[in-house]
């Protein structure tokens, strides 16, 4: 019964060129003391248990949430249970939960197409088309507002496309946000989606984003990592890296947020091309990165600079590959206690935050530990929802809470930068 089963679930990936999760959980982890932390950290190195982590291995106070193969779900439970160490099914078969989430866009996407963007779906996940129309459509309806920047290319050739929001002006300081860096993270996507339609309809009506526009520029670049995007939509839901081929290894992609120059290669990275955080073989080595590098680089005057992932819900500054404080933490820390508080006023969501060191785990080549090196300030990472019920599967109907209170954070960090920008 068995070999039928993984037969059919062969002929399936075969046919519809779609990897499936049948029987997958995803366990949670939890260490009782340093001692069990440091053997869950092993398991990243059990090569043959094929584990994906959605959350890795932080602190004693911080759950480890574990993808498991179907395959390797008995060996894993024994080894926990072996070692004394507690652990949770948060999701018990994860493929159940993306065959819902792909019903729900297919019976969405039955509706006609979105003629402007006042008619485009905010509250359902969306194809990089469908996002890349929606842009062009923002576009044309707001000439004197909104224009796209074509800032390069990815390596499959698909266009980096980058909306900016201005109302005049040469070279004037400026605030970059981007969401999608890591392709599976989808309500990053669709929520960088809702802030652009926002910044649109907010301008000339909300006197704080009037003030900010009005003196700056704001850059939003929302499918960061165009070719993961895709190939989560139609390959592999589960796919966070780029998707470049890797010389001498039949593994694909890097992490695009360990392919920075900042404490590239260190800890918190990996040297192995089949790593979920394999940083590439050199710094910059991905065009979805370097593009980014060499407009930052050009543009020369962003004063703010905000990445944005999930889960886990926290507000990250630097460092991340150094346990050396960054200069003006006394003034980011009080920034992000001031954004997370505005963010918590909507619907009580509580987010942790600090230094990504301090407050996630070490990471070296991370985005905004460059953008900080380079002296934009107010460098920042958002974790979105949630805490792990969902985690990367976050439910549609989460989508506009999230992105509404997100922009909330947002506008605290952009207001902030406003007003001390001189």
């Amino acid at each position: 019964m068995m070999r039928g089963l993984i037969a059919l679930t062969t002929l399936f990936v075969a046919v519809l060129g779609k990897e499936t999760f049948e029987g997958h959980q995803v366990l949670r982890i939890v260490a009782k003391d340093e001692t069990q932390l440091s053997l869950i950290k092993n398991l990243e190195d059990m090569v043959e248990f094929e584990l994906d982590f959605w959350r890795g291995v932080t602190d004693v106070a911080t759950p480890v949430d574990v993808r498991v193969p179907f395959h390797s779900l008995q060996s894993v439970k024994i080894h926990l249970e072996s070692q004394d160490i507690e652990y949770v099914i948060m999701i018990e078969d994860l493929q159940v939960m993306l065959d819902e989430e792909q019903q729900e866009m297919e019976s969405a996407a039955r509706i006609a197409e979105p003629r402007n963007t006042d008619s485009f779906d905010f509250s359902r996940y969306h194809t990089i088309s469908e996002i890349y129309s929606f842009q062009d459509m923002l576009v044309a309806e707001n000439p004197n507002l909104v224009s796209k920047i074509v800032i390069g290319q990815s390596y499959e050739g698909r266009p980096l496309n980058v909306l900016k929001f201005s109302t005049g002006g040469t070279n004037r300081p400026a605030i970059w946000l981007d969401t999608g860096i890591h392709s599976r993270e989808w309500v990053t996507q669709a929520s960088g989606t809702w802030f652009a339609k926002k910044i649109v309809t907010d301008y000339g009506r909300d006197p704080a984003i009037t003030a900010i526009l009005n003196k700056m520029d704001i850059f939003l670049e929302i499918v960061t990592n165009p070719d993961g995007y895709y190939y989560t939509h139609n390959s592999n839901r589960m796919w966070r890296k780029t998707r470049k081929p890797n010389s001498g290894s039949n593994c694909v992609g890097v992490d695009p947020n360990r392919n920075w120059d900042a404490g590239f290669g260190g800890a918190g990275a990996s040297n192995n091309p089949c790593s979920e955080t394999y940083h590439g073989p050199r710094a910059h080595s991905e065009s979805e990165v370097k593009s980014i590098v060499d407009f930052v680089k050009s543009h020369g005057n962003f004063k703010a600079f905000v990445s944005i992932h999930s889960y886990s819900q926290m507000l990250l500054y630097p460092y991340g590959y150094t346990r050396t404080p960054c200069k003006d933490q006394t003034e980011l820390h009080n920034l992000a206690k001031k954004a997370i508080t505005d963010l918590a006023s909507l619907y009580s969501t509580s987010y942790r935050y600090g230094s990504i060191i301090n407050t996630i785990y070490q990471a070296s080549g991370g985005t905004i530990d460059w953008t900080y090196n380079q002296g934009i300030k107010y460098s920042y990472t958002f974790e979105l929802r949630d805490t792990g019920r969902y985690g990367f599967i976050l439910p549609a109907n989460q989508i506009i809470p999230t992105a509404r209170e997100t922009w909330l954070a947002l506008m605290a960090i952009m207001d902030h930068t406003s007003k001390n920008t001189y």
